[in-house]
């Protein structure tokens, strides 16, 4: 995989894949805004999916897990500017902005799709990554601020997943797991977002399951696989990645373990 990232500041960087596509299972400590220069982005959440590609800007939340596919486009290769929108920069940016208290934030994405003002302010970042001079804390910050205080602007319920910094709470595991048994995260990061430690996670799990998460993990990723190739016709080389294996050879050996037949065999 040929990845370059420049980074101004560690809260501004530069993002540039080369290869065909780059996969990935997210969970981002930090809210992070995107703008694309080139290339496309495919997000999937348990109960959506989003193409984003050149021009567009968009928000993902911090703590939302999704599946993310980057791919070139056009001859162009996959580049964005990201900014990271940390608990700590916003706990500062909120701090003398008074709030009217709103209900927990939808698990969602926010499009700013070729919104001009927020395009310009990350489309001004472009040439300080040239520079060889060093990028000052205090013009980062003041670039922070301004998207900040454009994204509040144009979206009046922005606050309400900005200005959120509650950790997660302990929730049902079993509705939990039923959305996102397709995302590739470590059981410590499934744990957090559920409200756990590992060991309560673990425990829970077998109580709930009467099985080990990787097993249960396994099992659903190929009964959703199944669906898609009998039932939606999609194709194997379409459909492993977007259930949460890691590369074709692996799903495929396992698919065929389970249920006697080769992927390509449902087609």
């Amino acid at each position: 995989m040929d990845h370059i990232s420049r980074y101004l500041t560690p809260e501004i960087k530069l993002s540039c894949y080369e290869d065909k596509f780059f996969k990935s299972d997210i969970m981002f400590d930090d809210h992070m805004l995107i703008w694309f220069i080139s290339g496309e982005t495919k997000i999937i959440q348990y109960d959506a999916s989003f193409l984003f590609k050149k021009g567009d800007i968009f928000l993902i939340p911090r703590n939302q897990l999704a599946t993310i596919i980057n791919y070139p486009s056009n001859g162009e290769p996959h580049k964005t500017v990201v900014m990271h929108l940390s608990v700590e920069r916003l706990k500062k940016f909120y701090q003398n902005i008074e709030l009217v208290k709103k209900p927990i934030p939808e698990n969602k994405i926010y499009s700013f799709n070729n919104h001009p003002l927020l395009e310009s302010c990350l489309a001004s970042l472009v040439p300080y990554f040239d520079l060889k001079s060093h990028f000052s804390e205090d013009l980062a910050s003041l670039k922070i601020t301004e998207a900040l205080s454009i994204l509040r602007a144009i979206d009046k319920n922005v606050d309400n997943v900005l200005a959120n910094f509650d950790e997660p709470g302990k929730i049902d595991l079993i509705g939990f797991m039923e959305r996102n048994f397709m995302f590739n995260m470590p059981l410590e990061k499934l744990g957090y977002l559920t409200g756990r430690s590992l060991s309560t996670f673990n425990r829970d799990f077998k109580k709930h399951f009467n099985t080990t998460p990787q097993k249960w993990l396994t099992h659903k990723r190929l009964e959703l696989a199944y669906y898609q190739l009998a039932e939606k016709k999609k194709k194997p080389i379409d459909v492993y990645l977007e259930v949460g294996f890691e590369n074709l050879s692996h799903f495929s050996y396992a698919f065929k373990k389970l249920y006697g037949i080769s992927p390509k065999q449902l087609i």
